[in-house]
């Protein structure tokens, strides 16, 4: 029988689907092609559905029973939300732009009826519906940007009230782009744009702009109240921003710091638990996920939840964690009440999904005689169910019944794997018991990414992994039980009681902030007490082990053979569980490969546990160290075969005389200048004299001798495969720490001996050869994804480092089917051929493909490699033909392209990973296909005339490029870039951009395109000042200026009536005219003395200005006096 894969313990909660809506939505006539369901909204006792048909309906909860329909002439209803304080009113939103406030009269047991229509966005479309959390008031937002406020009069408030006063509509406020989502908590309106989040006080009619970066689409935010403990703590606000990332932001507006989630979103989805399909999980990692999260939603306690066309996900944003991810597709809208998410889909179908704790799914499952599901749910989450907490809800009669309900003729596979489940529990009393043993008898610990110590024990008993916490373990035993409160009813299960420490993040995700995969806490909630006295017994255990290291071999062997059980537990993953534990039993019979690595399996589980500790983690040096002492075990067994014994143990002497020469003269030979190891040459010397009486390993001879003869990396042949078996957790261990050693140049030096260089005491050529021969030694211990990330941010300078790696991706596929169709095939069937063997995700296999392509077919295989983007990045393209930047310029501008118009921005600026590339990209982009900067600049450096009407052939990913949000240094250089190259449509909007209109208006001069100023990309002076410095740089242009020079455009003779377009005198004081009026413009030319040299046109059409301006102000006037008359009639 094949293995399931198990579901690490750091889940411990699931969505879940108990009922299906289908049936409900039949009933409504609400699944046919004609009608469907539009939006959605929750309530604790509706259920709001609103249809294309422009029909409401309000469906109670409790049984689906009660069920009221509420009819709209005004067109199909787009948004609909539900007063949670008063369930009495709902506001509807129509797609005329209409806003409809009803009330329901429930308790009256009357006919609903409407009390307010809103028509104050008529005619466009309602993007947003927020209801004030005390008051009944309607916040709405639109697609321009306009936010209003409905106050509504009840007939709660008598009848006078309700028949008198009808309060006006009032304007909040005008954001620059289309609202996305509205928010509201004590006072405060959150208002979240295409843009930026707006903060508005609604009482003090204040507002704020929140953080200074824009954002380019749609992004949700919202508040996070403070929970039940939170005391006078003032809520927060959490707003989503690009690359999976959020703000925190305290309740005045201010940025407190940026969470990142695109690493830790990299795990493998959790499934739903659904009777319409069976539960599947995959425990191989994705890529990391960099996502726009279009809205924000506070659920329950202490959990965000949002969501993207792939799927659900579930933050605690407070840990910095990711409570789960689920794969749901074709999302629309969710509405969320508690801890209950109603998901409306694309083709109109309603899912109804239960945030629970998986124990509590099991019971509901069993409860509702669902048995096999809930029997295949037990063995995905065997790890949550082992625990304590879990087997409080769940005890062992109750899997033992829910074992024998299954049918054993067609589930013998469920069935075996229960009995193995319920093999690996034991009495609940026991399991308890053993949490009260003292901490120091425990064998070791790890830190979860939360900040949580787990204790790992060796006697195999189980740990509460749901209350481990170095807060919890200070309780007694009967605090511990009051935390878990008795089992409820189905309808009253919540999870508001959640604890931050009730949920753990798996501890192999990517660490947001270091280039390796090693967990690091984030916020430890436990008290100062506890972590001193577990750091006391740790550090205590800690050092006992690292005593191993500096035994004899002999007395090593003897050890190890004493304490054979400890290394069985031992050898296990960074985030490995007690069950994972139980189940290495001592195997009596062991291939002589296995026996062979009897030491270095020993090794690695010693470094694995040292890398747990904090005080190593946190200290980049102390780290190196460990995997320095680790890696001449590894270099034992798996490094080069010509290296005898005696060199190896040779290696462990220090530093001799001879070796510091050698140093000496590899640093003379060093080629590169300008490099920070340059500067520390003179304390290099001085670093090793100190290290020779300690421990610490130095640079060999061997070393400094081969990089010298090392010119081509591609010579030697690479290990692509184990030399002997190794086990799959052993390989797994070694490749983390592998890795991990060359993330941090923690190299060989060819005898036995480990050397770091990454503080700078290694030469440049040394480094890379180091890298080089490392990888070849170890390819088959490297992590492929983590390893071209590395070359491509750390050794960006050393193309010898990236040939090197493409030349083993190479020989690692030297025989696969793509590769042997590049000798023979076309193009376009390798292509296809390629695309066939997808998906490839972001495996660098697909890489070295691409290498061949482009070797062989060179430009003309780039651009048909868009359509493997992501697998592909920009950034691989680079290092792929790094020798001919204008492919990689014609890929990038092809892969822009691709995309609507509308997608583009987003695109590219998720591409800009750093943010320093696009500056190297938009020179680029301003030095290939582009016009040669004599005809667009003159000999002073000025623009000439019409030269911004030349034809750029990166001219779209140029504008791209610069109207990206971005700081104002980064605009500055952008700017200097497309003056420098006479980029001038560039230049201008920066200027602009940058507040530098003065210059802006004497470049449009030198232009003399009057469309500058006019057009729809154009700026009007604003003030008197910038019109008479306009006028007078129109009066020094000659008419010689417009024929001088060559021209890219129509150049006609100055002041002629043909030439509407030109810099003149006359025609910016016909635009002076039209923008100020004509009465207010004559006195200005008069002032800077210009009257004599307007013709008899321009006095004629400010005469039909004057008329048209009188005829527009007798127009109002007759407008306002018939207002005027309305009003009084209607208080008389």
């Amino acid at each position: 029988m094949a293995s399931v894969p198990i579901i690490p313990d750091s889940y411990n909660h699931v969505l879940a689907e108990f009922e299906c809506l289908d049936p409900l939505l039949s009933a409504l006539r609400l699944d046919s092609s004609r009608l469907k369901c539009t939006c959605i909204a929750v309530s604790k006792r509706w259920l709001a559905l609103g249809s294309s048909g422009g029909g409401l309906n309000l469906i109670q909860k409790d049984g689906w029973k009660q069920r009221l329909f509420l009819a709209h002439k005004e067109g199909a209803i787009s948004r609909v939300a539900c007063c949670l304080h008063d369930e009495d009113y709902v506001a509807v939103a129509t797609s005329q732009g209409l806003v409809v406030v009803w009330e329901l009269n429930q308790e009256r047991r009357g006919k609903p009826e409407r009390i307010y229509v809103s028509s104050e966005h008529k005619g466009r479309k309602v993007t947003a519906l927020c209801w004030d959390r005390a008051a009944l008031r309607v916040f709405v937002g639109d697609h321009v940007g306009k936010v209003s406020a409905i106050k509504i009069n009840t007939s709660k408030q008598g009848k006078a009230a309700a028949t008198f006063v009808m309060f006006p509509v009032q304007i909040i406020t005008t954001v620059d782009s289309r609202v996305v989502q509205l928010d509201y908590l004590d006072g405060r309106l959150l208002i979240s744009s295409l843009t930026r989040t707006y903060l508005c006080d609604t009482e003090r009619e204040k507002f704020w702009k929140i953080g200074n970066k824009e954002r380019d689409g749609e992004f949700g935010a919202c508040f996070f109240p403070v929970g039940k403990n939170g005391g006078n703590q003032q809520p927060l606000i959490y707003c989503a921003r690009p690359g999976s990332r959020m703000w925190e932001v305290n309740f005045d507006g201010e940025v407190q710091s940026t969470h990142q989630f695109k690493q830790l979103l990299s795990s493998p989805p959790l499934p739903v638990v659904t009777l319409r399909l069976d539960p599947h999980y995959t425990s191989s990692s994705c890529s990391p996920q960099s996502l726009s999260f279009p809205k924000l939603l506070y659920l329950t306690e202490h959990c965000v939840m949002t969501w993207t066309e792939r799927g659900i996900y579930i933050f605690l944003p407070q840990n910095v964690q990711v409570l789960l991810w689920s794969e749901v597709k074709d999302i629309q809208d969710i509405a969320v009440y508690k801890n209950e998410l109603f998901c409306l889909h694309t083709n109109g179908k309603v899912v109804h999904l239960s945030l629970l704790l998986v124990d509590r799914c099991i019971e509901r499952l069993i409860r509702r005689g669902f048995w096999t599901l809930a029997a295949r749910v037990c063995c995905l989450f065997q790890n949550s169910i082992i625990s304590c907490r879990a087997r409080k809800n769940l005890p062992l009669d109750k899997l033992e019944h829910l074992k024998s309900q299954l049918d054993a003729s067609t589930q013998q596979d469920v069935i075996t794997q229960l009995e193995e489940l319920i093999s690996k529990l034991e009495p609940l009393d026991s399991a308890c018991s053993s949490r009260r043993s003292s901490i120091s008898s425990h064998e070791s610990f790890s830190v979860l990414d939360s900040g949580i110590y787990r204790v790992i024990s060796r006697r195999g008993s189980q740990s509460d992994e749901d209350s481990c916490s170095l807060h919890s373990q200070t309780f007694s035993e009967d605090e511990r039980l009051k935390e878990f409160p008795a089992h409820q009813e189905d309808e009253q299960v919540e999870l508001d009681n959640v604890s931050h420490a009730s949920v753990t993040v798996e501890a192999d995700r990517n660490e947001t902030f270091l280039p390796f995969s090693i967990p690091l806490s984030f916020r430890s909630p436990s008290p100062l007490v506890s972590l001193q006295a577990v750091k006391e017994s740790f550090v205590r255990k800690t050092t006992e082990k690292i005593g191993t290291l500096h035994i004899s071999p002999d007395t090593r062997g003897r050890q190890e053979a004493k304490d054979d059980e400890q290394l069985q537990e031992l050898t296990v993953n960074l985030v490995a569980s007690p069950q994972e534990e139980k189940e290495l039993e001592p195997q009596s019979c062991q291939l002589p490969e296995e026996d062979h690595l009897r030491d270095l399996k020993a090794a690695t589980a010693e470094a694995i546990a040292k890398l747990q500790d904090p005080l190593v983690l946190l200290e980049p040096r102390c780290m190196r160290r460990v995997l320095q002492e680790w890696l001449i075990y590894l270099e034992e067994k798996f490094g080069s075969r010509e290296r005898s014994d005696s060199s190896i143990k040779k290696s462990k002497t220090v530093c001799t005389e001879k070796e510091r020469a050698v140093l000496e003269e590899s640093l003379r030979l060093d080629p590169t200048d300008g490099d920070p190891a340059d500067k520390e040459q003179s304390s290099i010397l001085e670093d090793c004299a100190e290290k020779e009486n300690t421990d610490e390993t130095c640079v060999s001879e061997a070393v400094y001798e081969n990089s010298t003869d090392l010119k081509g990396p591609l010579d030697c042949c690479f290990q692509v495969s184990p030399p002997c078996v190794i086990e799959q957790d052993v390989h797994k261990d070694l490749v983390e720490l592998t890795t991990l050693c060359f993330e941090l140049r923690v190299f060989s030096c060819g005898n036995g001996k480990a050397e770091e260089s990454s503080d700078g005491s290694l030469p440049l050529a040394a480094s890379w050869t180091l890298a080089c021969r490392f990888m070849r030694t170890y390819f088959f211990l490297l992590d492929l994804k983590r390893l071209k990330q590395c070359i491509i941010t750390m050794y960006a300078t050393s193309p010898h480092v990236w040939e090197t790696y493409i030349a083993g991706l190479k020989e690692l596929t030297c025989h696969s089917p793509a590769a042997l169709a590049m000798e023979n095939e076309d193009m376009l069937k390798i292509l296809k051929q390629l695309h066939d063997l997808g998906p490839w995700d972001d495996s660098p296999l697909l890489l070295v493909h691409a290498q061949r392509l482009y070797e062989k077919f060179g430009e003309t295989a780039l651009r048909p490699l868009i359509k493997f983007h992501p697998s592909i990045l920009p950034s691989d393209i680079k290092q792929l033909c790094r020798n001919d930047p204008a492919h990689f310029l014609a890929y990038l501008d092809s892969l822009v392209k691709s995309k609507p118009e509308d997608k583009r921005s987003f695109l590219l600026r998720s591409l800009l990973q750093p943010e320093s590339v696009r500056l190297d990209w938009l020179c680029l982009a301003v030095s290939h296909d582009a016009p040669q900067r004599a005809n667009t600049v003159d000999p002073e450096g000025n623009p000439r005339p019409r030269s911004h009407l030349f034809t750029w052939g990166y001219s779209q990913l140029i504008l791209l490029l610069i109207k990206l949000p971005a700081d104002f240094v980064t605009k500055e250089k952008m700017a200097d870039i497309c003056k420098s190259h006479g980029f001038w449509p560039g230049y201008l909007f920066l200027c602009l951009e940058l507040d530098r209109r003065i210059e802006a208006f004497t470049n449009i001069a030198h232009l003399d395109d009057l469309s500058l100023l006019n057009g729809e990309d154009g700026s009007m002076p604003e003030t008197t000042e910038e019109w008479k410095f306009l006028l007078h740089l129109a009066q020094n242009h000659s008419t010689a200026f417009h024929h001088r020079g060559p021209q890219n455009g129509n150049a006609v003779s100055n002041g002629s009536p043909s030439c509407p377009d030109c810099i003149t005198v006359e025609n910016v004081a016909l635009l002076l005219a039209k923008a100020i009026g004509p009465n207010r413009a004559l006195p200005l030319l008069q002032e800077c003395g210009l009257t004599l040299e307007l013709s008899e046109r321009f006095s004629s059409v400010c005469e039909i200005l004057r008329i048209a301006e009188k005829r527009q102000r007798a127009l109002i006037q007759s407008m306002l006096e018939r207002c005027d008359r309305f009003l009084w009639s209607q208080q008389a």
